[in-house]
């Protein structure tokens, strides 16, 4: 009685259609009425984007035209830091989400743009502007009918005085795109004696107008459809995506020549390396792939205790693949190869020397020169023999 049983729960699953699953996630959707944003799949099951990017764009695009989205202004309302944001803003930026755009305002300050995409592929295809459906060609208007015109009333008998007739005018004809043929008028007939019996008089036949099936509209040729051409990208990233490729490792450095006694010595260092470092136990496949680097390594003099401690210093925590580890490090470590005897004959042999001339004191005013030999400085010698030529 102790167990609390959801009800709302319980009622919901009630309602799912279908059978439910034995496993994975159950959705119990309910419509939204407000507040809610509409999300594409690309982007919440985008298969080289981080979740951690996908909330921030998430939240990018929930938030109202004008929004700070910048690094500092997110880290204020997610919990997530300012390194992890800014990771998750240059994912965005290489796969085309977002993209910082640099504009001069009309008074000369540049400012950046942050423009966010909710479906960048569609910017890769520019719209067609619609167009309108053919309208069908219109009938011509079928000719016009004449008028028809309906027999004159017979007249009553009249007196035996006969009138004189009065002139008929001429009928006016309407015109009309065909002709048609138009019944000649119809004159009043001339009264009769009170006597006589009145004739009747037939009416005139009425034209019938047969429609005529319009021309057909002349047939205009189509120009075929020719699809435009791809146009370039609107954003150009300016910061290269952080899932460029890598550049190739380098190879395992190999001795000039692999003899016997290297792989004798580098088998037994690997093999020994687990007593002095138990997180480096390799396997055998491990000690076959690793010995050409350790013969590099012994080949170039340098002492195995040495080569241990190089390799095994401050490995990190905790430590899931040694034999990679070392691999490495043998390939990045490798010293130099040992000078040859040319080159340490070079280093001792004397370098050349350089004659210094002594100094030397005058023997008239103490006057340090430099002289190979004693006597006297250049200013004595002058009054020595200015002295002499003056005597003589």
């Amino acid at each position: 009685m102790d167990t609390q049983q959801n009800t709302a729960l319980t009622r919901a699953l009630a309602e799912v259609p279908g059978p439910l699953p034995t496993s994975g996630v159950i959705h119990i959707t309910f419509p939204h009425t407000d507040r809610f944003t509409v999300v594409g799949n690309h982007l919440a099951q985008h298969p080289d984007l981080s979740c951690t990017a996908v909330g921030i764009a998430v939240r990018i695009q929930s938030l109202p035209q004008g929004a700070k989205v910048g690094i500092k202004a997110l880290a204020a309302h997610c919990r997530e830091g300012e390194k992890r944001i800014a990771a998750a803003l240059r994912e965005l930026e290489a796969h085309g989400y977002l993209r910082r755009v640099r504009d001069r305002l009309p008074s000369g300050r540049i400012i950046t743009r942050t423009v966010f995409c909710n479906r960048p592929a569609a910017l890769l295809h520019p719209r067609r502007p619609a167009e309108a459906p053919p309208q069908p060609a219109k009938p011509e208007p079928a000719p016009a009918q004449a008028p028809v015109q309906e027999p004159a009333p017979v007249p009553a008998p009249a007196p035996v005085q006969e009138p004189a007739p009065a002139p008929v005018p001429a009928p006016m004809q309407e015109p009309a795109p065909a002709p048609a043929p138009v019944p000649a008028p119809m004159q009043e007939p001339a009264p009769l004696p009170a006597s006589a019996p009145v004739p009747m008089q037939e009416p005139a036949p009425v034209p019938v107008c047969h429609p005529t099936a319009a021309p057909p509209a002349p047939e205009v040729p189509v120009a075929p459809v020719v699809p435009p051409a791809p146009s370039a990208p609107l954003f150009v990233p300016r910061v290269p995506p952080p899932t460029a490729p890598k550049a190739p490792r380098r190879p395992l450095p190999r001795p000039g020549e692999l003899t016997p006694e290297l792989d004798r010595a580098a088998t037994a260092f690997l093999s020994d390396l687990h007593r002095h470092a138990p997180q480096f136990t390799l396997s055998q496949d491990d000690v076959r792939r690793l010995v050409p680097g350790v013969a590099a390594w012994l080949e170039r003099a340098v002492r195995p205790d040495s080569i241990r401690r190089t390799l095994t210093d401050d490995p990190p925590q905790p430590l899931k693949h040694p034999a990679k580890l070392l691999a490495h490090r043998l390939t990045e470590l490798l010293p130099p190869a040992p000078p040859g005897v040319d080159d340490l004959a070079a280093l001792d042999r004397p370098r050349p020397r350089f004659t210094v001339t002594p100094f030397q004191t005058c023997d008239d005013c103490d006057r340090a020169f430099r002289s190979p030999t004693p006597g006297h400085c250049r200013d004595c010698r002058e009054t020595r023999a200015a002295y002499a030529q003056a005597a003589a």
